[in-house]
């Protein structure tokens, strides 16, 4: 008899919201469930609308009638923005199904939050994480809190780093006289576009221009606030709020350097970007950006401190050959970097060992 081939692994992954959304997370859930059918895995994606990690009551009953269709013993992965905020839930169904979370980063560590916020997401992600079976998180830096915070034994974490793709070719003009800045992110608190914002208000005296590429309605308070301080500094004809743009490659290749003064990062995948076309970088030294951005690819500075920032912008800026070395280190770095394949092998590796 002809033995059997193997069944085709099973996944549902809960992601909050649309996949398709230009966000770290989203790209990251994206380019893994792809990888891991490319493996031969067969995912189900479930989209879960509502406002995660603070859903309402109707969020929940729907997320709730999700998990309890799964099949006794399905294997899920749930995106960390979603089971940090289901500990009641994730212990319901944790005996009959095998969960995984997804950690990008704490919620907890979102900036801006209040104290009484801060303590409600760390107590709410620390009771969910206990129900889980396998914890897959994308760096060293946020497997090293999850143990030390949330108390995660240390063997039920994967670190499976962001893929990047193949170093691309830049297309920018080395004539142009006009030095090209490029941040990428949400506009958001945690970002960090105050700091830039004055930062560039003590670069004046220089000639650039900044071009700031992310969503810009989700916090539209904080899209207010640096609009006024663009204004406010007279960076109106330097300082671009783009949105939300079809095509990011386009940008990074016409940039000479990429800047982002992140308050925290679980991983930061725009600076694997930046560090694929070959860019200098100034960011900071917040969460696991250090250990994707070396020091010979680019200078990091203390979190909220425009003034640090300025002066490593200033040198970036005024020394074509400290620009041509720093962009140098970044072709170097990027040959360390995991593909996408990489991480999906890492991830699927994990759930395969996840008892039946």
């Amino acid at each position: 008899m002809l033995p059997q081939p193997e069944p085709e692994p099973r996944l549902i992954f809960a992601v909050p919201g649309s996949i398709t959304t230009r966000t770290g997370g989203s790209i990251y859930d994206r380019r893994v469930s792809a990888a891991l059918r490319d493996r031969g895995w067969n995912v189900d994606i479930v989209e879960c609308s509502g406002h995660f990690p603070a859903p309402s009551e109707t969020d929940l009953l729907a997320l709730d009638r999700v998990l309890g269709s799964c099949p006794d013993r399905a294997l899920v992965m749930i995106d960390g923005l979603i089971f940090g905020a289901i500990p009641g839930m994730a212990a319901r169904h944790a005996a009959r199904l095998r969960l995984v979370a997804l950690v990008h980063h704490p919620l907890a560590l979102e900036t801006g939050l209040g104290i009484e916020a801060i303590a409600r997401y760390r107590d709410a992600e620390q009771r969910a994480l206990r129900c889980a079976a396998g914890v897959i998180t994308t760096s060293e830096t946020t497997a090293a809190i999850l143990i030390r915070d949330y108390a995660v034994a240390p063997g039920c974490i994967t670190i499976a780093p962001p893929g990047t793709d193949r170093p691309a070719h830049r297309g920018r003009d080395p004539a142009q006289p006009t030095i090209a800045l490029l941040a990428v992110g949400a506009v958001i608190p945690r970002k960090g576009y105050d700091v830039l914002v004055e930062a560039l208000r003590h670069l004046a005296d220089l000639d650039f221009a900044c071009l700031i590429i992310g969503n810009i309605e989700r916090c539209p308070a904080t899209v207010a606030a640096l609009r006024a301080a663009i204004r406010a500094g007279g960076l109106d004809h330097r300082i671009t709020l783009a949105g939300e743009v079809d095509d990011v490659d386009r940008a990074y290749a016409n940039a000479d350097i990429f800047v982002l003064p992140s308050r925290y990062e679980g991983y930061g995948m725009v600076f694997g970007e930046a560090l694929t076309h070959g860019l200098p970088i100034v960011a900071t030294v917040a969460g696991a950006i250090p250990s994707v951005v070396p020091a010979d690819a680019g200078h990091l500075v203390p979190v909220d401190d425009p003034i640090a920032l300025a002066d490593a912008l200033r040198g970036v800026i005024t020394e074509p050959e400290h620009r041509a070395r720093l962009a140098a280190g970044s072709r170097r770095a990027v040959r360390d970097l995991p593909d996408w394949t990489d991480t999906a092998r890492l991830i699927g590796e994990a759930l395969r060992k996840l008892p039946d």
